[in-house]
């Protein structure tokens, strides 16, 4: 399904589901689903460039982030928290990265059940020529908002994480 279709799959059913659950918010509800498309649309949209360099997209985005790291080097904990993947993926990450010798692990040299990950040469290398296929996409992506659309829509989705944060509450008992 293309993003005319999802976004008219959307408008579709916002009645019905106004009219089924009445004392759901449906602004924020078609939000959330907005939001949601546009993450899914996005994986799709760059999965085959990601595919061509042989990386998944948190890959990638690993390597990136330990590129721009003092040394190269970073936990796999700061790695899932910049990431926004579970410790759990992470590790299948930088088993894979391992694997291919894009990264290396670094056992901390006072507790050997901690390490760090730090990207090789061969990592660099394989991020720097993959650019290349990947720079054209990521402008595409985004041409069809003016400098001031992209602008306003950064300070927008950069307003929303924050309000995720600031508004967080615990969830009330069920009656």
């Amino acid at each position: 399904m293309r993003g005319a279709e999802r976004l008219a799959a959307v408008d579709k059913s916002v009645a019905p589901m106004a009219a089924a659950l009445p004392d759901l918010p449906m602004d924020e509800t078609i939000m959330v689903r907005l939001l949601r498309i546009c993450v899914v649309g996005l994986g799709q949209y760059f999965e085959p460039v990601f595919r061509q360099m042989g990386l998944s997209e948190s890959s990638f985005h690993a390597l990136c982030l330990l590129m721009a790291e003092q040394g190269g080097e970073a936990s796999p904990a700061k790695l899932s928290e910049l990431i926004g993947a579970s410790r759990a993926h992470m590790s299948q990450i930088v088993d894979a990265l391992s694997r291919d010798a894009l990264v290396e692990r670094i056992s901390d040299p006072n507790d050997a059940r901690r390490h760090s990950v730090r990207i090789t040469t061969g990592g660099r290398a394989h991020v720097q020529s993959g650019l290349h296929d990947f720079v054209g996409p990521m402008e595409q992506a985004f041409a069809g908002l003016n400098p001031d659309e992209f602008a306003q829509l950064a300070a927008l989705l950069r307003k929303a994480i924050l309000s995720f944060d600031r508004d967080a509450f615990e969830p009330r008992p069920s009656a």
